[in-house]
Order: structure tokens, then sequence, then C-alpha cells
């Protein structure tokens, strides 16, 4: 089998190449196998989580129950923050 890569990709792959981490375009091709492989994986064993969860902020929308944009942005900076906390003290 024989990929044609677009520029993007080839400079990306040289990128990877330079560098060191991967010894060949072939060792980035496996490993990039691998990482859609779990992927796909993870997804199968977590799909019905996932469509309940969808289902779920569904019907919150439908009954009007959003949170503010900026609200959410609060939530998720101060939740980074504690997670790099707790990563420094670890």
């Amino acid at each position: 089998m024989t990929l044609e890569l677009n520029p993007e990709q080839e400079r990306r792959l040289a990128e990877l190449l330079a560098s060191g981490t991967y010894g060949s375009a072939q060792e980035i091709v496996d490993r990039a196998f691998e990482i859609l492989l779990a992927e796909a994986e993870w997804f199968a064993s977590n799909r019905d989580g996932i469509i309940a969860a969808i289902d779920e902020g569904l019907a919150e929308a439908e009954r009007g129950e959003l949170i503010d944009g900026d609200e959410v942005r609060a939530s998720m900076a101060a939740g980074k923050k504690a997670w790099l906390a707790d990563k420094r003290t670890a």
C-alpha cells in the first residue's frame, strides 16, 4: 500500500523525525495506529456513558438549564489551577 501525504502532513512528519523522538516514518505511523486504536477502543467501551451525557446535556438545554460561557471558563480555569497545584505537590 502506498500513502500520499499532503504538504502539511509531510512537514509535520519531518518535524517529528527531526525531534529525534522517532527513528523512522514507520515508527510514527505505528504510534499513530496505536493511538487511533486505543481511542476507538476507549470510545467503544464508553459509548453508552457518552451518549447518556449528551442526552442529559440536551435535555438540560431544552429546559433552559444552560450555564453562561464566562461561568464555564471560570470553572475550567479553577479546575486547571487545582490540577496544576496537585501535580506540583505530587
